[in-house]
């Protein structure tokens, strides 16, 4: 389809969007804060805000555009254009394909943030060279993604890749979602956060013990990640613990879904080596040596635009799709 798309993600603090070009090229960039306690029609209206701040920009005639794309936190009803729910934007049952369409006069297609971050890596980024791409974003929480041959896995009531809340052994601390022991409790920034606290309160020696004791917000995953580097102990027990158990967890998936490649991405992916190290070697460990021969796992390289080439190319395909 020769016409711009413009792909939008929103975020629990920002709402990013991008005009992308019909070969896939963002042209124009704007951002907006998201400010969720202003209520859902606040934020709406900040999204459409940033779409046509993206028009006004490029110069691009309303003609020219084709729709929106846009992946969004929480629990999508993909076909009817609702977000069911969002816990970060304090979201239910929030119509926003319709509601942003009135605003804006375009058709729009929602999806689900994660799925639109890991297709754009899966066509432009680190998995483009690949068939069967597995990504996970660890940030605040840990989700996941399959792209299969182009085509987004979503599974009933597109609740898939939901990996963060796999229970696992050992693991007690009540998660948001209500159960004990879940993934994203450890593998996510708040995860990290909660174990050099909880060492550091139990008398263990680091040079986080400061910042862990004083008020929440003062401690960070890259304060984690420094402190690493500087040869803190502590700091680098976690970091293993956190990869081994992200390596047992993505252990169920490979085995289900058999990638070739897993990308990595998201904030508390940029630690690098000091958590993918101990990922590959739990991995390894937990699954068939077939699996692991052909298997690739990468860090992402689009960076915040590939939730927007994700949510752009879905919305190209589903106004445009493909004769069958």
């Amino acid at each position: 389809m020769g016409k711009y798309i413009i792909g939008i993600d929103v975020g629990g603090t920002n709402i990013q969007g991008g005009l992308i070009d019909p070969h896939g090229r963002i042209v124009s960039r704007a951002q907006e804060k998201t400010d969720a306690r202003l209520g859902a029609d606040k934020v709406i209206e900040r999204i459409a805000g940033v779409a046509a701040k993206l028009l006004e920009q490029s110069g691009v005639n309303r003609a020219e555009i084709a729709g929106i794309g846009a992946g969004v936190p929480g629990f999508i009803d993909i076909d009817r254009g609702i977000v069911r729910s969002a816990a970060n934007l304090q979201w239910k049952d929030v119509p926003l394909a319709e509601r942003l369409k009135d605003l804006i006069g375009l058709p729009v297609c929602i999806h689900h943030d994660v799925r639109m971050y890991v297709y754009g890596e899966a066509i432009q980024g680190a998995g483009r060279s690949f068939q069967h791409v597995l990504g996970i974003t660890i940030g605040t929480g840990l989700a996941a993604a399959y792209i299969d041959q182009g085509r987004i896995l979503c599974g009933i009531q597109n609740m898939a890749g939901e990996l963060g809340h796999i229970p696992m052994s050992g693991e007690q601390t009540r998660c948001s979602c209500g159960m004990k022991g879940c993934l994203e409790t450890v593998v996510s920034a708040r995860g990290l956060i909660r174990q050099v606290t909880e060492a550091v309160r139990s008398g263990r020696p680091s040079r986080l013990a400061e910042l862990a004791l004083r008020e929440p917000g003062e401690l960070t995953a890259d304060a984690i990640s420094a402190a690493y580097d500087e040869g803190d102990e502590l700091a680098a027990e976690v970091y293993r613990h956190t990869g081994r158990l992200l390596g047992q967890g993505l252990a169920y998936a490979v085995t289900l879904l058999s990638p070739d490649v897993i990308i990595i991405g998201g904030g508390v992916a940029s630690a690098g080596e000091k958590l993918l190290a101990p990922v590959r070697e739990s991995l390894q460990a937990s699954i068939l040596p077939k699996y692991w021969s052909h298997l690739k796992i990468e860090t992402a390289q689009l960076g915040n635009d590939a939730g927007l080439i994700g949510s752009a190319a879905y919305a190209r395909a589903k106004l445009d799709p493909l004769p069958e």
